[in-house]
């Protein structure tokens, strides 16, 4: 039985602009509130949705109004890694590279974009398969925002070239380093990204 006050997941997902995977990602979190009928079915209390929205609306609202990485500051580094091994991995050699960077992790998609709308980084390391929101639908995100367009995006994932390939392939501008990882490589696109935010911030001063 349907009333004004609920809807289905897919009507969520099209109210919210987001995929059904998504929405089903955020009810199993809790962030969004739901119920399921004896025929396991969710139901979303329009309440709910709208909540949802004006959250999101107001991160995008701090994005456009100007939470981008201030000038003069030095790099900001965003990683997405739901393996804690890996994000050790990751700190111990980023860190010792003298980048003068700030590094930052995040556990999931879902927490990275409420991280990128707190506070935009520089440059953004992501995995792709992860529980919920996928580095994926991190990376569309960004790209769909133009306020987001300088941010240095690479993938890093154990994904082959095809499998990449029919998930919608890399995204232009977008580097992919396969999983495990050369460091060397890592390092050089990392030391490149540094150089260009200095020249940015020289030519902005």
């Amino acid at each position: 039985m349907y009333t004004a006050d609920v809807c289905t997941t897919q009507k969520a997902a099209e109210i919210l602009g987001i995929s059904v995977t998504s929405v089903q990602q955020l009810v199993e979190a809790g962030v969004i509130e739901a119920w399921k009928t004896k025929g396991g079915h969710r139901r979303i209390p329009l309440a709910a949705v709208e909540a949802y929205k004006g959250l999101a609306g107001h991160h995008g609202a701090e994005l456009r109004s100007g939470r981008q990485a201030p000038s003069g500051r030095p790099p900001s580094i965003l990683i997405i890694e739901d393996n804690p091994i890996e994000r050790a991995l990751y700190e111990k050699q980023i860190g010792s590279w003298g980048l003068q960077a700030a590094l930052r992790f995040c556990e999931n998609g879902y927490q990275a974009l409420m991280e990128i709308a707190r506070d935009q980084p520089d440059i953004l390391l992501a995995d792709i398969i992860m529980e919920g929101i996928d580095g994926y639908e991190v990376i569309r995100t960004i790209l769909a925002d133009p306020i987001l367009s300088n941010i240095n995006i690479a993938i890093l994932s154990s994904l082959s070239l095809e499998e990449l390939h029919e998930r919608g392939g890399i995204p232009p501008g977008v580097v992919f380093f396969s999983k495990p990882v050369n460091y060397d490589e890592l390092r050089g696109y990392l030391r490149a990204c540094c150089a260009r935010h200095a020249r940015h911030n020289s030519l902005t001063a």
